[in-house]
């Protein structure tokens, strides 16, 4: 479960309006988060646990521009489809903290355990950080590493509008 919550506040000094929209993906239906900016178009992908050609759609239709895939943790549901799709969109992966290899490096047997499609292993063009910034368009959010659900697994906490949280937080 990915979580994004808005804060009453909106800081009117941004100069781009920030969207979201979240794909549940997944036979678990982990939701993957699509964040951009208008008017740039320019975005990112939070979590794409699988169903790319969904999330593919989900960009096309809505004219995203993506500039990068993001990942809170390493577990299949949030990061099976990364590999796939920061190759199909010709993007880098960033996240989460390299306590998390170990996960990426067993994709392969956890797709073939649960039945999902093949996912291949694979190392982030960029691990995260306690404090790191990540940033896409105009807009930056502060990277929390946050281990517990995983070892490497982290936040990330945009300063006025939004978090997206992977499993560190459950509903219900």
């Amino acid at each position: 479960v990915i979580l994004a919550y808005l804060q009453t506040g909106v800081n009117n000094s941004v100069s781009e309006i920030l969207k979201r929209a979240t794909v549940p993906v997944t036979p678990f239906q982990q939701n993957c988060s699509i964040v951009w900016t208008e008017p740039s178009m320019r975005g990112v992908v939070v979590d794409p646990g699988g169903d790319i050609d969904r999330l593919i759609a989900t960009i096309k239709t809505r004219g995203i521009k993506i500039e990068k895939i993001l990942l809170t943790h390493a577990h299949l549901d949030h990061a099976a489809g990364a590999r796939l799709l920061a190759d199909e969109l010709d993007v880098a992966i960033e996240g989460p903290h390299e306590d998390d290899q170990f996960w990426l490096d067993a994709m392969p047997e956890q797709s073939a355990r649960y039945g999902f499609p093949e996912a291949p292993a694979f190392v982030p063009d960029r691990w995260l950080n306690d404090g790191d910034k990540v940033t896409f368009s105009d807009q930056e959010m502060t990277v929390l590493h946050c281990p517990g659900h995983t070892p490497g697994h982290v936040v990330f906490h945009h300063k006025d509008d939004l978090a997206f949280v992977g499993d560190v937080l459950f509903m219900g």
